[in-house]
């Protein structure tokens, strides 16, 4: 069973990942896949069926958000998970200070080794709700993966984001109507402007969109 994972993993990493990250930052997205295999289903982080489709479905997509970080900001990662797309954002990212944030203990403490086990300075992890953390953390980013509608995802992002700064969601299919129905969220939480991306990251054959909020200055 274990060696059909690790094949499995093998044939789904793409080709190329090296000479695009370079060797350090590939090699920590390769671990940080590994562990996923290994632990992943055990601790409750990942479905069976996610081992499949872990490089492109999670791993790659979260790298969309990379273009869209200044170099040298702080970024809030809400509702990271197993380290989606927080993690891998701090992996390819080392010039970026990345806060994940997690209502889920075990869910941080999963997020906790895998920063002590890739020897991550960049990273560091708050566990609670997001909403818990106003007035005590702010961030130029906040980037946000399946965790809710974007009407939801407003009033609990907005109020982390830096003046000036973006909420960055990986968002799907409906990403359109999410905004025609957040309308007022986005009057209510300053938003200067709202726009939605196509972005085909590295590895992937297939495109992810990327809604991007500007919060008034």
């Amino acid at each position: 069973m274990d060696m059909d994972k690790n094949v499995a993993i093998d044939e789904l990493a793409p080709l190329g990942g090296e000479e695009y990250y370079g060797r350090e930052i590939w090699g920590n997205l390769q671990k940080f896949a590994q562990m996923l295999v290994d632990e992943g289903e055990i601790r409750g982080l990942i479905g069976p069926r996610e081992r499949q489709r872990l490089w492109t479905r999670h791993i790659l997509n979260s790298t969309a958000v990379e273009e869209f970080i200044s170099q040298g900001s702080t970024v809030g990662d809400i509702g990271s998970g197993a380290g989606f797309p927080g993690l891998v954002l701090a992996i390819i990212r080392p010039d970026v200070n990345v806060t994940l944030i997690d209502s889920m203990e075990r869910r941080t403490q999963w997020l906790t080794d895998v920063i002590k086990e890739l020897s991550l300075p960049n990273v560091s992890v708050k566990t609670g709700r997001a909403e818990s953390f106003v007035g005590n953390f702010s961030a130029d980013y906040v980037t946000a993966r399946a965790v809710a509608a974007l009407k939801k995802l407003l009033p609990w992002t907005m109020p982390l984001v830096k003046p000036g700064g973006s909420l960055i969601a990986l968002k799907g299919i409906k990403a359109e109507q999410e905004i025609i129905e957040a309308q007022q969220q986005l009057r209510d939480y300053n938003a200067d402007w709202v726009d939605i991306y196509q972005v085909t990251p590295f590895g992937c054959e297939e495109s992810t969109r990327i809604v991007e909020v500007k919060k008034l200055m």
